[in-house]
């Protein structure tokens, strides 16, 4: 039996063997198996990306959908930053969607988290030319508390300035000047203390005076206010008489105009009446005077004028 080993074919087999492992290692670190199909983003970024590098994470509310694929330059802007993204197919990316640039924990390792996108907001698909669609942006939490802390600064140096100003060498020397005043007036009110307590001693009297008086009064203004009461009673009474006088006056006036819109037209009549009456009696008076018989004959016939007959 022939027990001789060919170590030609065990080297060939292993080199062989060691190729399709190290295959099989890139092919597993490169994702060909199972490869999940990318769409690609881009998001313009007005900030610092310090610490975020290619291939860093892409987020989708914390969930791994990609990663980043370029950092540049925006060649339209040198003030901004354009970054590109390979996002999984069939992440929910919306119109509304927006990027953050955010730092994972202590270490300080920057990513992408993507946020937002309503349900009712379509998604956020490429252009009719093939122009990648652009994902906004908003600042980071760094930029927001870099702007805040810049906004404080300001208004410290600002507050600072001021107060150098009010603190200048004359409003300083007027400052000493009212301290001083300040000081003298809180001596010469220390030296006036005996009057000050005499004067708050006679106050003290004066009150207790006034009390008093107040008390005593308390009766008078009782009568006063009794005195008050039976004036507006009086008020009252006067008042219901004067209403009572302008009824009667108004009932007169009402009289006088009915006797004025229909006796007085009824008493001229009668006067009228009664002088024709008069001038009866007169005419009647005379003829009786000047022919007696006239009440049992009659009126005499007149006597005939020049030229005329007796019937």
């Amino acid at each position: 039996m022939d027990d001789k080993v060919n170590y030609t074919l065990v080297g060939g087999f292993v080199l062989v063997l060691g190729a399709l492992l190290v295959a099989g290692v890139l092919w597993l670190a490169a994702g060909l198996g199972g490869r999940q199909a990318m769409d690609a983003y881009q998001a313009v970024i007005q900030e610092s990306v310090a610490g975020l590098s290619i291939d860093a994470p892409v987020k989708y509310l914390g969930v791994d959908v990609g990663k980043v694929a370029r950092i540049e330059i925006d060649p339209q802007n040198s003030e901004q930053v354009r970054l590109h993204f390979l996002v999984k197919r069939g992440t929910p990316i919306k119109r509304d969607s927006v990027a953050v640039l955010k730092a994972q924990g202590l270490t300080g390792i920057a990513y992408i988290e993507l946020s937002g996108g309503s349900a009712g907001s379509p998604p956020l698909l490429a252009g009719a030319d093939g122009e990648i669609p652009t994902i906004p942006t908003k600042p980071s939490l760094s930029a927001r508390l870099e702007n805040v802390l810049s906004n404080v600064l300001a208004n410290v140096d600002r507050v600072s300035n001021n107060l150098n100003a009010v603190l200048g060498p004359d409003n300083q020397a007027a400052l000493k000047s009212t301290l001083a005043d300040i000081a003298t007036l809180a001596r010469t009110l220390a030296g006036q203390q005996a009057a000050i307590s005499a004067g708050l001693a006679d106050a003290a009297k004066a009150a207790r005076l006034t009390a008093r008086a107040g008390e005593q009064f308390e009766p008078t203004l009782a009568r006063i206010a009794s005195s008050a009461q039976a004036v507006e009673r009086m008020a009252e009474v006067a008042g219901k008489a004067s209403t009572r006088a302008g009824a009667a006056a108004d009932a007169a006036a009402t009289s006088a105009q009915q006797l004025g819109s229909e006796t007085l037209p009824e008493l001229a009549r009668l006067m009228a009446e009664l002088n024709q009456l008069s001038a009866s009696l007169r005419q009647l008076s005379e003829q009786t005077t000047v022919n007696p018989n006239s009440l049992l004959l009659g009126k005499p016939a007149p006597q005939p004028g020049p030229g005329e007959s007796l019937p």
